[in-house]
């Protein structure tokens, strides 16, 4: 599914031709030569290691299952191509610094390494960074995160019912909210404090005899250096909702918020008085693809052409990723112990 999502964003942009696919699994690369149209020249691998050795190509997106990011990625950072990897980096923290060593360790001149964390491209996401960053709600004290949606969708074997193939839905899911929030605040995550269950979803489904333990419902505190707190609330039994997501950051001096889906952000001061704010719709007319997110994942590939055409870093990096997934895996701890979760227990290992 997000194979073909990516495929479609590239399709939109200006200098890029999709040039080769590789999967193991043939209705997927049916599913990408249908994407890029059937007609179209496209060579199919069954093995990652075909494409990497084949020379048809520049720049790669790993788009597989959670759980082959890790030794894909390795695979991948051993040649000189320019990539990008789906969220989250790996399942585990150990495994993100594994491949932050590896492409520390081959820093191929020029090579763009960029994490796909596409929900910070939200347009109205984009305009909460933009309005913080700008100073409107002063020092920012409190984040606020919710997202109430349907339940996961079926993938390919079912790799994403289960814990040890996504690393758990707060770093499968989450680990975008997590990103958001750390760019929000800009300071340090030093403790996750989590409550979450599986209450409702996919309890009455066996896959080789196995019942999904994946969790359809949390609540995540992170403190962060500075005093600074941010809270997620998510529920995956909620298609009940208006909007998907939603974010609201207060500081100091005033408030944003955001409805993501509706595309609609708010932005009050202190010092005009109670109930007054500005409402507005924020769209971005250069997005040529809305996608699953909002032209949010068309936004995150200009960034990465531009990147590669421009010799310029990566605007989102592994480190960016290691980090998302780190809250996460802290969450799941909390939740598991029952207790609070210093960050450092989670980086430090």
């Amino acid at each position: 599914m997000m194979g073909v999502e990516h495929i479609t964003n590239l399709l939109h942009l200006d200098g890029v031709e999709v040039t080769a696919i590789s999967d193991p699994v043939a209705h997927s690369r049916d599913w990408a030569q249908f994407a890029v149209g059937i007609d179209t020249p496209l060579t199919h691998f069954e093995s990652h290691h075909e494409l990497l050795a084949s020379g048809l190509c520049d720049a790669v997106v790993i788009a597989s299952p959670n759980h082959t990011h890790h030794q894909v990625l390795l695979d991948v950072l051993a040649t000189n191509h320019h990539v990008m990897v789906e969220k989250p980096l790996c399942t585990t923290v150990a495994h993100c610094n594994e491949v932050i060593d590896a492409a520390d360790a081959a820093p191929w001149p020029g090579r763009v390494v960029w994490m796909g964390l596409e929900y910070r491209y939200m347009p109205p996401t984009t305009e909460v960074l933009r309005e913080v960053r700008s100073g409107a709600v002063g020092d920012v004290r409190m984040v606020a995160i919710r997202e109430h949606r349907f339940p996961f969708l079926v993938k390919v074997g079912n790799w994403n019912r289960f814990n040890r193939n996504t690393g758990g839905t707060l770093v499968e899911k989450c680990c975008h909210f997590f990103d958001v929030m750390n760019q929000v605040i800009g300071r340090p995550p030093v403790r996750v404090i989590a409550s979450g269950a599986q209450d409702v979803n996919h309890l009455d489904e066996r896959y080789d005899g196995e019942t999904p333990d994946i969790l359809d419902n949390a609540f995540v505190i992170v403190e962060y250096e500075g005093g600074a707190r941010a809270m997620l609330d998510l529920c995956m039994f909620a298609e009940a909702s208006r909007n998907e997501q939603e974010i609201s950051v207060v500081g100091t001096e005033g408030k944003v918020e955001a409805l993501v889906t509706e595309g609609i952000v708010r932005v009050g001061r202190r010092s005009d008085g109670i109930g007054r704010v500005i409402e507005r719709r924020v769209q971005d007319p250069s997005i040529r693809h809305q996608g699953m997110h909002h032209g949010a994942s068309y936004l995150e590939h200009v960034g990465f052409r531009d990147a590669i055409l421009r010799g310029i870093p990566a605007a989102v990096t592994l480190r960016d990723g290691m980090l998302s997934v780190a809250v996460g895996e802290a969450a799941h701890r909390s939740i598991e112990l029952g207790r609070p979760v210093a960050m450092q227990e989670v980086l430090s290992e």
